[in-house]
């Protein structure tokens, strides 16, 4: 059974950084695509970064290109958001998902992965 869990949430002020892991159990991270994703209170949740399962490549969100960095340990079967230079609007739950299969087209869309974590809390204070 494959799970996902978020740690490394926390209260950051404006500027500052966290980092974020997203341990894969069950199977291999090198199996899965990784994408990040946030939800701010009454709002839809939306795409941060992925990291395709082929390749590597990584793809980001135009809100936080130049300030998150994803990237992916296989030997510790996780995958972690380096987040700099935070802004109060980053304020969010952050969760991982994984999937096997999912397409290019697909990556940004939640409804496309199989697996979530239960989330972690980011807050930006200002």
């Amino acid at each position: 059974q494959v799970e996902l869990s978020e740690s490394g949430g926390g209260l950051v002020q404006t500027g500052g950084s966290l980092r974020l892991a997203c341990a894969v159990s069950g199977r291999s991270v090198s199996g899965f695509t990784v994408a990040w994703f946030r939800q701010a209170p009454c709002k839809e949740r939306e795409f941060v970064s992925v990291i395709r399962r082929a390749g590597g490549a990584t793809y980001y969100a135009d809100s936080v290109k130049g300030r998150f960095t994803i990237s992916r340990d296989a030997a510790k079967s996780t995958v972690y958001l380096q987040m700099t230079s935070l802004k109060p609007e980053d304020t969010a739950v952050y969760f991982c998902a994984a999937d096997s299969t999912i397409i290019l087209s697909s990556l940004w869309t939640p409804g496309q992965y199989d697996y979530w974590g239960q989330g972690t809390q980011v807050t930006v204070s200002s």
